[in-house]
This record gives structure tokens, C-alpha cells and sequence, in this order.
């Protein structure tokens, strides 16, 4: 930690021309971020902007470096249409410096959304995606541009060439006839599209004193058929384990009954505020699985006996849960490779 906290430190006094900046509060991890480190600090000496709580996301090594550029775009675009995106002040995609790629971004107030309230979850989370999906999509294409990324990155083929991709530099053959299905049936190119997170649930929402003060976790945002969108909550909150998200045995048991209710609740929600067709959930709903199949793959690809959020998510039983729910809709059943022994 010593190091990381000198070696920010001295990134920030020279990249904002500061040599007095100093850390008012030094680097502190946070839980949560499956894949990538957060931490909380504070500067002293800083630019106004620089002056408040921030956050810094840490990008683990096995991630693009451009997606710290990419979410940049994508937070800034969003909070520039009123949409409580978390802005970002600084990123960088040269690992090199703070020991992968990384954000610096305003620090919002407030918990994620199921320790604050169970009751108003599945309204809360079909409001906000719902009002997501009512921006203007053009005025954000607009916006990432001047940022320097190319609009085409953000679309659902890009996210389906990029799973492919992934699932071959992986060796994850077992999944290639999943995938092909996928390309074979993809709906045609809907109108009006919307801009869709592609990772939609309570816990990246942050609320406090009874109102939403952010919408966190923005690497998989494309533009494209909300129902894409809506179909990724919708695997999330049918198949991941209650384990995950650290509640007690009996809360766990609680929130497993309740499980089709809030489920239910969600979509009758997002209903009433949007259209939405029936015909593409299921699709959607396998391209979302597929995107857990190949996260799962590179995990067991890269095994290394740490006990991290990623590998508890990722266990054999929410992606044998994952692989059932593909069968069911494709009548494909992907396989993975077996888990690489742990590095003694």
C-alpha cells in the first residue's frame, strides 16, 4: 500500500502541475468491484475539482487498458445527459504507473442499494433503468466521440465479436457452438436503440436519505436494444448466489423465496414506464449468460488459489446454474474446461 500511496501521489503532483499536492487521506480499499480494486482517499494541495472525496478504480492486469478510457467516456457522456454517473477527473491506460490501468473519479455518497432497502429494490432498479434507457443514445454516441472512441465500439456487434474473441484467446472451444448460435439468431437492429449498462443491478446503485445518488460500473455500456439491457438484470437476479453478497444464512434463505417476486415486481415496473417486446428477452438472456460463461473460462483459465469476489461468483455452481439456463433457451449445451490446479 506504501508503494501504491508514492506512486499516486507523485503521478498527481506532476500531472497536475501540484509538487505540494499531498494525500489527505491515504488510499483505502473498498469492498465490492469484482474485478477491479477501488479504493477511497482524499488530497490536500489539490485543484478544486481534486478537492473533495474521490475514488480511485484500479484495473486488474488481465483487463484492456483502453477500458479505462472507455468508461471514462461513457461516465463523463452520461453525467453531461444529468444521469447520476460517478465523473470521472483523471484516467490512464499505461499499467505502468499506478500498477495497472485506472480511474479517478468523484467519490458519490451513500450504500448500495440493498443495505439501504430490500423493499424498493425492484422498483428503484426499473426506474433507473428505465430512465437510462430514455437519453438521447445520438447526443451520447456525440459525446464519446469527442472523446476519441469510435461509436461502433459501443454496439451490440462489438459486444458479441468481443466475447468471441475472448472465448478463443481463452482456448474456451467448449463454448464456440454457443456462440455461433448467438450470431445465427441475433435480432434484427432495433429502432430506437438505447444506451444500455449490460450490468444493471442493485448493488450499482448507491442510495442515501431515501434517494438514488448513483449508478456505479460502467465497462460493459453499449448502445442498443433495451431489452438487451433488461435481460441482463434479469439473469442477475434470477441466478447469482445469494452468497455473493454477504448475507447472513437466514437472510440468504429469505431473499431465495423472495426471489421471483422481486423478479416479477422488476419487469411489471420497467412495463409501466417503457415498452417492452417479449420476443428478444430470451435471446438476450443467453448472450448474458454467455458473457458469465466466458468471465467463468478465463477465471478457470487463470487459477491461482486466491479467494477473490470474481472466483466466489464464478463458482461451479452458478455457472453449472448459468450453463442450464443457455440450455434451456438455446438447446445448446457450451462446456468449460476444467479449473487449472492452484499455484502451490
Amino acid at each position: 500500500m506504501e508503494e501504491l500511496d508514492a506512486r499516486l501521489r507523485e503521478h498527481l503532483q506532476k500531472t497536475l502541475g501540484e509538487p505540494r499536492l499531498e494525500l489527505a487521506e491515504r488510499p483505502t480499499r473498498l469492498t465490492g468491484g469484482f474485478d477491479t480494486r477501488i479504493f477511497a482517499f482524499r488530497l490536500a494541495g489539490a485543484p478544486p475539482a481534486f478537492a473533495g472525496p474521490l475514488i480511485l478504480r484500479l484495473l486488474d492486469a488481465h483487463h484492456d487498458p483502453a477500458r479505462a478510457l472507455h468508461e471514462r467516456a461513457t461516465q463523463n457522456a452520461l453525467a453531461e445527459l444529468g444521469y447520476p454517473a460517478p465523473r470521472v477527473l483523471l484516467a490512464s491506460a499505461d499499467p505502468t504507473l499506478l500498477g495497472g490501468a485506472f480511474l479517478i473519479m468523484e467519490r458519490l455518497a451513500g450504500q448500495p442499494l440493498p443495505k439501504v432497502s430490500l423493499g424498493v429494490m425492484a422498483s428503484v432498479v426499473a426506474d433507473f433503468q428505465a430512465r437510462l434507457h430514455d437519453l438521447d443514445p445520438v447526443a451520447f454516441l456525440r459525446a464519446v466521440t469527442r472523446e476519441g472512441l469510435e461509436p461502433k465500439t459501443f454496439t451490440f456487434d462489438a459486444h458479441l465479436a468481443h466475447l468471441a474473441d475472448r472465448a478463443s484467446r481463452g482456448r474456451l472451444g467448449g463454448l464456440a457452438p454457443g456462440v455461433e448460435w448467438l450470431v445465427r439468431h441475433r435480432p434484427p437492429r432495433p429502432e430506437p436503440r438505447a444506451i444500455c449498462h449490460g450490468d444493471f443491478h442493485p448493488y450499482n446503485i448507491l442510495m442515501a436519505a431515501g434517494r438514488v445518488t448513483g449508478v456505479l460500473d460502467w465497462p460493459h455500456a453499449i448502445v442498443a436494444d433495451p431489452a438487451f439491457d433488461v435481460a441482463t438484470t434479469l439473469v442477475i437476479l434470477k441466478l447469482v448466489p445469494m452468497e455473493v453478497f454477504g448475507l447472513a444464512a437466514p437472510l440468504r434463505w429469505l431473499a431465495n423465496a423472495a426471489r421471483p417476486l422481486l423478479v416479477g415486481g422488476y419487469l411489471r415496473r420497467y412495463r409501466r414506464r417503457r415498452p417492452l417486446g417479449r420476443g428478444k428477452l430470451a435471446y438476450y438472456e443467453a448472450a448474458a449468460c454467455m458473457k458469465v460463461l466466458v468471465r467463468a473460462g478465463e477465471l478457470h483459465g487463470a487459477s491461482t488459489g486466491e479467494t477473490t469476489a470474481a472466483s466466489v461468483l464464478f463458482e461451479s455452481a452458478y455457472t453449472e446454474r448459468v450453463l442450464r439456463h443457455f440450455r434451456a433457451i438455446t438447446g445448446i449445451r457450451p462446456s468449460l474446461p476444467p479449473a487449472t490446479p492452484p499455484v502451490a
